[in-house]
């Protein structure tokens, strides 16, 4: 599996109160399968990472949204926490980014809170997803079909609920970003 990204762009999309281990395991996934890796956030500098309300590490921005082109990723992973998508859905740069991804049919990976970017997007309409369950009625209310599973795939988008399902839903990324674009979105 070493290489199987060999080639592939990959954008991390988060900012401050990012669930740490939601963005250091997969984006260690996705790195070890070969793939260059870019931390996009809404501001440049660093973004402060929790363990569920402890802080964490801080991780260097590498690009910010307003100077972010999703056309030069293979792919995307929104990691969650409950202040990170909270923040990136509220910045109009972000939600065009995100957006972009869905409009090229380009893989994306989502987890736990991380749907609420997407739901801000308006992708998730006709789509099955799942989340930490508190997203349930959001994701519903946006048109989605929520379910309780580990991991689901739907047409390149990969989605689950929280940390312990870290290494299907890591797994399943890679997967997806190695297939690549899914024209019929």
């Amino acid at each position: 599996m070493a290489a199987t990204l060999q080639g592939k762009r990959i954008a991390f999309l988060a900012a401050d109160g990012v669930e740490e281990v939601e963005y250091t395991k997969p984006r260690e996934a996705v790195e070890n399968a070969g793939a260059q890796v870019e931390l996009v956030s809404i501001e440049s500098g660093t973004i402060q990472a929790f363990n569920h309300l402890d802080h964490g590490k801080q991780y260097q921005v590498d690009v910010t949204t307003e100077e972010a082109d999703a056309g030069a990723y293979d792919g995307l992973v929104l990691p969650g926490g409950v202040a990170n998508p909270d923040f990136l859905r509220t910045d109009p740069e972000a939600v065009r980014f995100v957006k972009a991804f869905f409009d090229a049919g380009k893989p994306v990976g989502v987890i736990c809170h991380g749907p609420w970017t997407l739901v801000e997007a308006d992708v998730v309409r006709g789509r099955t997803i799942t989340s930490w369950p508190s997203l349930r009625t959001d994701l519903t209310n946006a048109g989605a079909k929520w379910v309780d599973q580990e991991v689901v795939t739907d047409n390149g988008l990969v989605s689950s609920r929280k940390p312990d399902d870290l290494p299907a839903f890591c797994a399943k990324i890679v997967e997806e970003f190695a297939e690549g674009r899914h024209a019929a979105r």
